[in-house]
């Protein structure tokens, strides 16, 4: 979907339509922007700003609450047409999914006309735009799907891989962050034909175990299969302060309450799946907007670990903290659970 919570309120309130409009939290309480549409960016906002940022950057935009409730049930709409082409879909957010359909006999097999159709359909019924991407592998479709936004497609036929991804920057791909792409540019690696020449055994000596997704991205490769089984990897909750914790005393008493909403979402997530928590981890934004993780090793989480992981967070900032957050990272679910000492 284009912009989906932005466009969403507009749909909502044509008075918006032609004006700067970013959907988060309040400038004044350190919100920070979910969404924006894209009048908006034409001023460098972007998601995940902090929104007194963005309203330096553009005065006159327009803030609106977030209502999830809302975006949930446009959402659920969408994917209702999703259903129609086929039972094959990877949701990976409310305004994101993968389909395949390799196997489905709408449009006479075509993916294309497929995709050009849920779009039309998506418009017909919500009056909301989405831009799709058309390849023989996610890596690819994704990229694909950010090609002609908004409100485009793009196709790429399985002879035209070799040749396009050759040029294709390697910000491009899933997983590149800042600190890699940084790293990447002191190596001279702008391109997937930077990163193919470079080698399997370069890309690893550099980049550890990344290197080997590295050197089958670079040649258009990816083996995932459309699953429509999420495996829920991780849990977090977070809160940023309308003011800045000054100590570690005032740091350590917001862990309570934030330790307390992680156990109540546990518990609604393993109503879910099977949930094996493997590692328990902090993590700290400081006044600066600078940010670390500290971690440990644990196979249930419980508050006195966190009261010192964010210890051990502090230290490294020794300085105001604008943001906490508390989380699991999980096991797969087929793995045996560790027993305690007296089982």
């Amino acid at each position: 979907m284009d912009c989906f919570f932005a466009a969403v309120e507009v749909r909502e309130n044509p008075e918006l339509l032609g004006q700067a409009v970013a959907v988060g939290g309040q400038a004044d309480s350190r919100g920070v922007v979910a969404a924006c549409n894209y009048e908006a960016r034409k001023f460098g906002v972007h998601s995940a700003m902090p929104m007194s940022r963005a309203l330096r950057l553009c005065p006159a935009l327009l803030m609106l609450p977030v209502r999830m409730d809302l975006y949930k049930a446009v959402s659920a709409e969408i994917h209702s047409i999703f259903q129609d082409y086929s039972d094959l879909i990877e949701p990976l957010s409310l305004d994101e999914a993968y389909l395949d359909v390799s196997e489905s006999k709408h449009c006479h097999g075509s993916a294309t006309l497929m995709a050009r159709e849920i779009r039309q359909r998506i418009f017909a019924s919500q009056k909301l735009t989405a831009s799709a991407g058309i390849a023989p592998n996610k890596f690819l479709a994704k990229v694909a799907s950010d090609w002609n936004k908004p409100n485009g497609q793009k196709v790429i036929a399985p002879e035209e891989v070799a040749a396009f991804v050759l040029d294709l920057p390697v910000s491009a791909i899933a997983g590149v962050g800042k600190v890699t792409a940084q790293k990447m540019a002191k190596l001279g690696l702008a391109t997937c034909g930077d990163l193919h020449a470079l080698g399997l055994d370069g890309l690893k000596q550099h980049f550890g175990r990344f290197g080997e997704q590295l050197y089958l991205y670079s040649q258009g490769i990816d083996h995932r299969p459309v699953s429509n089984t999420h495996i829920r990897k991780s849990l977090s909750v977070e809160d940023t302060f309308s003011e800045d914790l000054p100590s570690l005393e005032a740091c350590l008493l917001k862990i309570p309450g934030l330790y307390k909403e992680l156990t109540r979402r546990l518990e609604r997530a393993r109503k879910q799946q099977r949930l094996i928590p493997k590692t328990l981890f902090v993590k700290m934004r400081f006044n600066d907007f600078a940010a670390t993780t500290v971690q440990m090793s644990g196979f249930q989480p419980d508050k006195s670990s966190y009261m010192r992981l964010c210890a051990n967070a502090w230290q490294r900032g020794n300085r105001p903290v604008r943001l906490i957050g508390l989380g699991l990272q999980f096991n797969p679910p087929d793995l045996p659970e560790q027993l305690s000492l007296f089982e």
